[in-house]
Formats: C-alpha cells, structure tokens, sequence
C-alpha cells in the first residue's frame, strides 16, 4: 500500500513531489484550483502507533460530503467500500487485477455492493478524482476504470501530467471547455479534499487502497482477503 503523505507546514504553488512518486500541481487548471499540498497541512497528525480499528457500520455509511455513488446492487448486505488516491499504483494494481475478480464473483452477483471514496495523495490525483465526478454517476466507475488502466501514461511529473490527463478525457468525451470548466470547480476540489480529510480523522485512514467490508478493515487486497471477510473463508488454505 501507498503511505499518506506527512503533514506540511506550507504549501507552495510550485510542483512539489508526493511520497508516491508523482507530483502535485500547484494549480490544477486556474488559480481558483491552487491546490499544492493544502488538504496535508490541513490534516490532524496520525499516529503512528494508533491501533487500526474496525468501524461500525453506521459510522462508515453517514452521509460525507460527496454522494456515494454505489456500484452493484444497492440493497445488497455487504457493503465493501475502498478509499484510493487515482495516481496511487497500488490502487491500479488492484483495480486492473483483483477487481474484475471480486466484481464477478461478489458485486454483479448481487451479493456485494461497491463504494469508491477519493482519497487523493496530490493535486493529480484531485484532477483526476475531479474528472470522474464530472462525468456523472452514470460515467462514474467507467471513468475510474480507464483513468486506472491508463495511469502510467497520465501520472507523470510537472505539468506534463496536466496535459496528458486531458487526452484520456477526451477520449472519454470531454471536450476542451467541458474538461477546463470541471477543474475549475472550486466546490467540487473542496468536497473531494473533505472527503479525505473525514476519512483520515474519522476512519483512521492513512494509506492507499484502503478497504472495509461491512466496517471491517481489511488487512490487504487480496482477493482472499475479501473471500475471508465476506464468507468467513480462511485467507490462506490449510495443509492438506
């Protein structure tokens, strides 16, 4: 998994590198959207040494500052919901290798519904978080899909970053003004950063991709992991 980033004790306009690699932008599209590293400084400190506890279910299910948007069906008893940053590989890794696995077997067979929160580790990752809200519930995890699918073409350095974030949305329809407009979303930028922000201080949540499956906090991302949660299966089979 990918650790949070420290705290900051400022946030200059300026490119500056994330613990992840990547970069954050100082501005994402205008000055309006001057994102640097603020949503860290804002943060509580985590400690370190804090026991990661489970959560109970209507704790994690109250309503954030984003609407949820549920993939699979929404009466389903298991809920499974991920907090990941879009320019985090560990969270592609999973979202092109163990999710199509755990949407088959749990999420389009009805027995599993799927919630995704942002949890951004830089501007980038707020950009791109941003473009899938943008382009509506419906659009919603197809968007996560091909921004996770295509991250090593995008999730690079400076303002490069930027411009090749902007093909992939226009190959997903956005056009050049629609893609400006959404990035220059203020209130948008500050629910997407709130929706962090709650799940550092609230949940306990430092690292990306992180994962509860009916409050309980997963151990890894592991399709196992997941079959142990939800069926009780052990994580590892026994010697036979």
């Amino acid at each position: 998994m990918a650790k949070r980033e420290k705290d900051t004790t400022e946030a200059p306009a300026e490119v500056k590198k994330s613990k992840t690699g990547i970069y954050a932008i100082g501005a994402v599209a205008v000055a309006a959207l001057a994102v640097g590293l603020y949503f860290f400084s804002a943060e509580a400190p985590a400690d370190p040494k804090a026991p990661k506890t489970d959560l109970e279910m209507a704790a994690l299910m109250e309503t954030g500052p984003l609407e949820d948007v549920v993939l699979g069906d929404p009466k389903a008893d298991t809920v499974i919901v991920e907090y990941a940053s879009m320019t985090c590989p560990h969270c592609a890794q999973f979202y092109t290798k163990v999710f199509p696995q755990l949407k088959e077997k749990y999420i389009d067979t009805g027995k599993a519904r799927f919630i995704f929160r942002e949890f951004p580790l830089d501007g980038l990752a707020v950009a791109a978080s941003m473009l899938a809200r943008c382009a509506g519930n419906d659009r919603f995890y197809p968007m996560l899909d091909g921004l996770f699918e295509t991250q090593e073409s995008w999730a690079v350095p400076g303002a490069d970053g930027k411009e090749k974030l902007k093909l992939i949305a226009k190959q997903a329809g956005f056009s050049e003004e629609s893609f400006e407009q959404c990035l220059a979303d203020k209130e948008l930028f500050d629910k997407i950063v709130a929706v962090r922000k709650k799940a550092h201080e609230d949940y306990g949540v430092d690292a990306t991709p992180s994962f509860f499956v009916n409050g309980k906090r997963l151990p890894g991302v592991g399709l196992e992991v997941f079959e142990s949660a939800i069926e009780g299966k052990p994580e590892t089979p026994a010697d036979g």
